[in-house]
């Protein structure tokens, strides 16, 4: 979709982008065909898409995927979108209720009206088999994604658009400024492949913040049970809550300080270190020692 129709489009229905719900669509079509590469979709797979816009991404989602359900919160949006892909059939589910549904031969579309953050709270889906490729919202990417990300249950790929700045966190480093608690509970259940950035002239309108584009692929094996999640996330928020302070003295507000230094010393980590030196190893080997029942 070039910019003049994406522009044309919304003054013929007089729709005002709204700034609160992050809505800056991506045009470009060198972009969008890089995303779908990045994908790597076959007709077997299950693509998930939350914040369709206009659609120009879900047009090359439904022609390299088996199956792909785009969820849209603005009623405005969903509306242009029902009437868009509805000669290909999609089904359509809406807050009364309303279902239409049909398949074609370039695969199946479900468009779901509802808030895409809500949904996924409320939701218990298996989401293993789906890929998310989508340009997310800027204004709940980092929420979604740890909501949808993390647990038994998160898809096999992540290909998402973000923020530069959301971008960096999930690709990050220890010792990297941008290191912290979203890198850590992401990439607990992901491995980071590839990022790159998108400029601004690529999206109406252009945004205000650089934008990149990160593909995360779900590790083979979890690092943790699901037991020991909840304590891997306490003491990742624990020790970040004070970037400059010692992780030991910070911890021991959780635990007792004889049982944190006994797992520092088995894990040859030095009792003075802070949290943003640790690797995600080294959170997952103390995770599981200070799950272990004495």
């Amino acid at each position: 979709m070039k910019l003049s129709e994406m522009r044309g489009l919304l003054a013929a229905r007089g729709i005002q982008l709204t700034k609160s719900l992050g809505q800056n669509f991506l045009h470009d079509a060198n972009q969008l065909r890089r995303i779908i590469q990045a994908a790597e979709l076959s007709n077997s797979d299950k693509g998930l898409e939350i914040g369709p816009g206009l659609g120009p991404l879900t047009e090359l989602l439904l022609q390299n995927a088996g199956e792909v359900l785009a969820i849209e919160k603005d009623t405005r949006l969903v509306e242009f979108l029902h009437e868009k892909f509805k000669p290909l059939a999609p089904s359509l589910s809406l807050p009364g209720g309303e279902r239409v549904s049909d398949r074609t031969g370039e695969g199946k579309l479900n468009l779901l009206h509802t808030d895409a953050l809500e949904f996924l709270k409320n939701e218990h889906r298996d989401w293993r088999d789906w890929k998310l490729v989508a340009n997310l919202p800027y204004s709940v990417a980092s929420p979604i994604l740890v909501e949808l990300a993390c647990g038994a249950r998160a898809p096999k790929k992540i290909v998402a658009t973000l923020q530069l700045e959301v971008a960096k966190r999930l690709m990050a480093k220890p010792g990297d400024k941008d290191y912290g608690i979203l890198t850590l509970l992401v990439q607990l259940d992901y491995e980071p492949r590839d990022s790159f950035k998108i400029p601004a002239s690529c999206f109406f309108p252009e945004p205000d913040v650089d934008s990149a584009c990160v593909v995360l692929d779900r590790r083979a094996l979890p690092l943790l049970s699901e037991n020991q999640r909840a304590n891997f996330v306490k003491i990742v928020k624990r020790a970040f809550s004070q970037r400059r302070k010692m992780m030991l003295k910070l911890l021991r507000e959780d635990w007792p300080e004889e049982k944190f230094e006994q797992a520092f010393a088995g894990l040859k980590i030095p009792p003075q270190e802070r949290a943003e030196k640790l690797g995600l190893g080294e959170f997952v080997e103390l995770t599981k020692v200070l799950s272990r029942k004495d």
